[in-house]
């Protein structure tokens, strides 16, 4: 069985955050979107922003998808491999889409 495939909105969402393009990261996500990473909880542009800043773009990190586990019109879910000056290790990822957005991106245990 072929490996779903990865919609457009996340791989494009991917390639911001490697090229450290804050203000095209937080465009994925309507003013309301959320984080939770691995149960911390940053609701809005200001605190996504916030964590960004300390935790994923401002860590100057890589995100690899190694995994696409499964895609359906308004979930994603993949595992990863993300290395930065923060934190480096797996972690899964699940993306709530709405439309092009994404309004919710969980990152948890893998």
């Amino acid at each position: 069985m072929a490996e779903p495939t990865l919609p457009t909105a996340i791989e494009s969402l991917r390639q911001a955050i490697n090229r450290g393009d804050t203000d095209a990261f937080l465009a994925f996500f309507p003013e309301d979107g959320v984080v939770e990473d691995w149960g911390r909880r940053f609701s809005g542009h200001a605190a996504i922003l916030g964590w960004s800043d300390k935790e994923l773009i401002g860590a100057k990190g890589t995100l690899t998808i190694t995994k696409v586990l499964s895609v359906s019109p308004q979930r994603v879910e993949v595992m990863t491999d993300w290395q930065s000056s923060f934190f480096s290790g797996t972690s899964k990822f699940t993306f709530t889409l709405d439309d092009a957005k994404v309004r919710e991106m969980r990152i948890s245990e893998s």
